[in-house]
């Protein structure tokens, strides 16, 4: 069987709205899709205030949500490792193989292309809205962010406590200043 599986990155703090429809549009031109849950180390900032695990459960149910099969895509989270000329290298070790990479970052398509991966950027929806800083901005300022994400994505953040933790580390870092 031939390999025509994709492969996308991003932090997706939280999962949104413009995650999904990048995800779809990826399936219209691969098989399947490997997808890299970023700088999976990372938690309890305002800038990532969400567990690698917290935003799989939210993109798998965000994914099952709009009827995407889950026999088409793998969910894989990524520590950042902060050596750029061996990420390449980390990536093909921690997923199942893949030829295109479909990203909106520079860097990661220059990387991927010095490896001789085809890349493409993804067209992005929406992104003065969609976007997990301004997802993140709106939940700090009691704005209707729930409008932006899957509704999978706000239970999650509803059965975590995101809201609270999220505006605890807004009061935690500004007390620091």
């Amino acid at each position: 069987m031939k390999n025509n599986r994709g492969f996308v990155i991003g932090r997706m703090q939280p999962v949104h709205n413009g995650h999904i429809e990048v995800i779809k549009k990826t399936l219209e031109e691969v098989d399947e899709i490997v997808i890299g849950i970023g700088s999976a180390q990372l938690s309890h900032t305002l800038k990532d205030p969400f567990t690698a695990g917290e935003r799989v459960m939210m993109l798998t149910k965000a994914l099952a949500d709009n009827d995407i099969n889950s026999e088409r895509y793998y969910i894989i989270p990524m520590e950042d490792i902060q050596m750029n000329a061996v990420w390449v290298a980390h990536v093909r070790m921690m997923t199942p193989p893949f030829l295109k990479v479909f990203s909106g970052n520079s860097l990661v398509r220059q990387l991927f292309e010095e490896e001789n991966f085809k890349t493409s950027t993804p067209p992005l929806f929406n992104r003065e809205e969609l976007s997990g800083t301004e997802v993140r901005r709106r939940m700090l300022t009691d704005e209707n962010w729930q409008d932006l994400v899957p509704e999978a994505t706000a239970d999650i953040i509803c059965e975590v406590d995101g809201l609270k933790r999220l505006k605890n580390l807004s009061r935690k870092e500004i007390s620091e200043l």
